[in-house]
């Protein structure tokens, strides 16, 4: 019953903070850290007990990695190679210096402690910063890519890291009596039994398992290679994430790669929330209180200073000023291995209770404040500094070509590569400087330039143009230029893209005639081909798209008048509905 309230409490904590978050502009993350600290200790105490629910917290961030892992096959980690073993090492290096120093300057810690907490402090969080950079679709960008690099080459450091901890008790150590040699066999043979048995045993264990035709014992067998393969690493002192990512990565080549990854992705975002939630309860602000100006210097010196390092090191490897930014704010705060690297610091007697309390508090803190520093970063300075310096428009100098495409995406690129096969020149115009960069490379001569300007467009030879199409994506510039073409170049036909069905009733209101919606003809042929394959002869499929899209393209008219009354849109289209049917059954042949 216990375990129960627990999960209702956690999962309603999480259903309430994360929409909330999400819509404030912060992201899921800080949603899940906010609810932690609200129903955990230092909040209303709703959950007290952090024991029960750290072990199942950790399968988020192992499943998070299983999930990275299938998405990188070796080839592609062979060619981050530099970045991982480059910046990565460089980062951790160079962090872990800086941090512990400082730590020994102001505090007078003992090189041992030293070294655990400079080397602690230097790791970032990767359940927390993947799904940050994910939820704004940056994991592709440059600061994406050496983000994942860096955290990476963080979790493989880990490994030596832990095996070496033994040494550092102060008495310099005989590795021997420590056992740490043992220990570094166990690490070698727990990772040459996952890469032996995922390049050959998984595979025939997935194909067996398939050949039941049952889904659930198919997602019962994912579940149980990702936690063996956790269980398996962290048996011998390694981290299960790391067992897990490496499983990933040697079926990301298999064909079971997207079920097993459709598998496992409902429960791990889910568990990675009660990851978060439980970071967020562990916050212990009592200590907080204890020792406010300690606290907080130390958070705050932490991530200014692993900052402005990170942000160095990506400038030096050629990161623009953006990335840099993004991949500083991402990687400052502390991660989840400081909490193991610290209570195994008190394990060894390195650390007291006292200091890895205060050090678990920093890390905790730091990573409560990172998703709030990131999102503040991205709403605020990373257009800035994405903006860059405006582009000077191309000169026109009066181009007599008989068409103009207003608008060179995907749209307006497709009207143009049909007149470049029929020989009939044309101007395109586009203000998204890397869009004109891209087609020029293959061969198109498009022009930078604002269509919604009319000096543009008469530079453009509009006063000359047959026809000019109107291919804009955003509305209110698709207006604008038929509203200049209208009163600068009436003699020009206009063909104009429209949106939707508002974005064609506003075109209307100009005096447009030839209009074209953008989903329009191609969702006709995608539900005739449906049809077709539901039994319909082609005759039939062909006759019914032809009857929808004649009595479609009448009521679009018809409604023109009334588009901005709701009551009479519904009206009107029920009725059409109605005619619609009558149409198609009076076109039935009698049985």
């Amino acid at each position: 019953m216990a375990f129960l309230y627990t999960l209702v409490t956690l999962l309603a904590a999480a259903v309430i903070a994360v929409p909330i978050a999400k819509r404030l502009g912060f992201g899921s993350v800080l949603g899940y850290l906010g609810a932690g600290l609200v129903i955990g200790p230092a909040g209303l105490r709703l959950v007290t007990d952090l024991g029960s629910i750290a072990d199942v917290s950790e399968l988020g961030v192992v499943m998070l990695l299983f999930l990275i892992g299938l998405e990188l096959r070796p080839a592609r980690l062979w060619v981050m190679r530099r970045s991982v073993l480059g910046l990565g090492a460089a980062q951790v290096v160079v962090t872990a210096v800086v941090l512990g120093g400082l730590a020994r300057l102001a505090l007078g810690t003992s090189w041992p402690i030293t070294i655990v907490l400079g080397f602690s402090l230097a790791l970032s969080s990767t359940a927390i910063v993947l799904p940050m950079l994910a939820e704004r679709e940056l994991l592709t960008t440059r600061a994406g890519r050496d983000s994942f690099s860096v955290l990476l080459f963080q979790d493989l450091a880990v490994i030596p890291f832990v095996a070496l901890l033994p040494i550092f008790d102060g008495e310099v150590g005989d590795m021997a009596r420590h056992g740490t040699w043992l220990a570094v066999v166990k690490a070698v043979a727990a990772l040459a039994a996952v890469l032996v048995g995922g390049r050959y045993l998984i595979r025939p264990i997935f194909r067996a398992v398939d050949s039941a035709k049952t889904p659930e014992i198919f997602t019962a067998t994912a579940l149980v290679i990702v936690g063996g393969t956790a269980a398996l690493v962290s048996a011998v002192g390694l981290s299960m994430s790391l067992g897990a990512f490496m499983a990933g990565v040697l079926l990301s080549d298999s064909e079971y790669r997207h079920e097993l990854q459709a598998d496992i992705e409902p429960f791990e975002g889910l568990l990675l929330g009660v990851f978060f939630i439980s970071v967020g309860m562990s916050a212990d602000l009592g200590l907080l209180m204890t020792h406010p100006a300690l606290v907080l210097t130390a958070v705050v010196l932490m991530l200014l200073l692993k900052g402005a390092l990170c942000f160095a090191l990506a400038r030096l490897a050629g990161q623009r000023m953006v990335d840099a930014t993004r991949f500083a704010v991402a990687l400052a705060q502390a991660g989840e291995f400081g909490f193991v690297l610290f209570a195994a610091a008190v394990g060894e007697g390195i650390m007291t209770h006292e200091q890895s309390a205060l050090a678990m508090l920093v890390v905790t803190l730091s990573m409560i404040a990172s998703p709030l520093l990131f999102a503040v970063e991205e709403r605020w300075l990373a257009p800035i500094l994405d903006r860059g310096p405006e582009r000077a428009f191309d000169t026109l100098d009066g181009l007599a070509n008989p068409v103009i495409i207003c608008g060179f995406g995907r749209v307006g690129q497709i009207v143009g590569r049909i007149l470049r096969v029929k020989r009939i020149r044309f101007t395109a115009l586009d203000k998204n400087a890397e869009q004109i960069e891209l087609v020029r490379r293959y061969g198109t001569g498009a022009y930078y330039g604002d269509p919604t300007r009319a000096d543009v467009l008469r530079a453009a030879g509009a006063g000359e143009a047959k026809v000019i199409v109107v291919a804009l994506e955003d509305v209110a510039e698709s207006l604008k230029v038929v509203e200049n073409i209208k009163r600068h170049f009436a003699r020009a036909t206009i063909i104009a893209r429209a949106r939707n069905r508002r974005h064609a009733h506003l075109l209307m209101d100009l005096g447009v005639v030839h209009i074209v919606r953008e989903t329009f003809y191609s969702s006709l042929k995608l539900t005739e081909q449906v049809l077709g394959e539901l039994g319909l002869t082609a005759e039939d499929a062909e006759r019914t798209i032809q009857v929808f899209r004649e009595q479609d393209e009448r009521n679009l008219i018809d409604q023109h008048g009334i588009y901005d009354d709701e009551k009479q849109m519904i009206q009107t289209t029920k009725q059409a509905l109605i005619e619609l049917r009558g149409l198609l059954e009076a076109d039935q042949p009698e049985q």
